[in-house]
């Protein structure tokens, strides 16, 4: 009879799960590549050659910006790849792909489009970000890491944290950390200003990470390996979750006490607490494999997958 009871209380417990649809949509012009947000904006990163702007209280567009074309290997010109972006202030960042031996363009755009760097200086980065106004933290396919100065258009540092190919990065909230995910599974948790290795994160994935969050000294990791990792950054200790499919993408909120994974091949988005492990909601309607998740806050939540389509969801709804 308990284990009927038990059994029983499981059932009514998967029954119970709150299963949410998106509250919006937003249609870009093309596939979304990234996306970050900044008070009440959202940028989007699109393989059409621009960033698109939105203003997060109504979701309306307020800028698009551009760079040149490129040209494909039969010499056409072609929409550049916008890998990456970011804004701080009135400042935005586009990292693309310049279409010449795998090497990447960078832009600043102030008003005027200005590019960094181009594939005449031969480099394969993968992510920028901004750090300040000056500058911008620069994630390597060869997973290196450098801080590149604008001013000067030189690297303070440049450091090899593996010999595994680059995923992705996440900064902590004061952008004084970033945690580096590589193909091993290992994350390398960095101080920003040196490029000093803080410590190493492990035993979770034995895998590639695809994506990585940083919220509130907590480190989330989507595994290739089915697994979710959650790590505390300070101590290094960490638990998994475990997916049944390949985990493209991971979010915190902003208190890191929720966080999501892609758990399956129906590109759900599974919500769950960061203390207890259990799960919480299911956020089903998401079209094609998922990109990036974002929190606005602790129920808002903006999400982009391999289509034209970017997912609003309110966990209140």
């Amino acid at each position: 009879m308990r284990g009927l009871s038990l059994l029983a209380l499981l059932t009514v417990c998967s029954w119970s799960l709150t299963e949410l649809s998106p509250i919006d949509s937003i249609e870009i012009n093309g596939t979304a590549k990234d996306m970050v947000l900044s008070g009440e904006q959202l940028v989007i990163a699109t393989d059409m050659g621009h960033i698109e702007i939105y203003n997060t209280q109504d979701n309306n567009k307020t800028n698009e910006i551009s760079i040149p074309n490129v040209k494909d290997f039969m010499g056409d010109e072609i929409p550049a790849r916008v890998l990456s972006t970011d804004t701080i202030g009135e400042k935005y960042l586009l990292l693309s792909d310049s279409g010449k031996g795998g090497y990447s363009d960078l832009y600043i755009y102030d008003n005027n489009l200005t590019q960094l760097l181009s594939a005449q200086d031969k480099v394969a980065i993968i992510k920028a970000r901004f750090i300040d106004e000056n500058h911008i933290l620069l994630g390597f396919l060869s997973n290196e890491v450098a801080l590149y100065d604008i001013k000067s258009k030189k690297e303070k540092y440049r450091v090899q944290l593996s010999e595994s190919k680059f995923s992705d990065f996440a900064l902590n909230e004061d952008k004084s950390q970033v945690v580096f995910a590589c193909e091993s599974g290992v994350l390398s948790l960095v101080d920003v200003q040196s490029g000093k290795l803080i410590r190493e994160l492990k035993g979770q994935n034995v895998d590639n990470v695809y994506r990585v969050d940083f919220k509130n000294g907590i480190i989330s990791g989507a595994g290739q390996d089915q697994r979710g990792s959650i790590y505390n950054a300070k101590s290094g200790k960490g638990e998994y979750i475990k997916g049944h499919f390949l985990i493209y993408s991971t979010a915190l909120s902003p208190s890191a006490s929720k966080v999501i994974f892609t758990m399956d091949e129906q590109n759900n988005l599974s919500l769950y607490n960061t203390m207890t492990k259990s799960k919480i909601a299911l956020l089903k309607g998401q079209k094609s494999t998922l990109n990036v998740i974002l929190f606005k806050n602790e129920n808002i939540i903006y999400s982009a997958s391999d289509d034209n389509t970017i997912m609003v969801w309110d966990l209140n709804k």
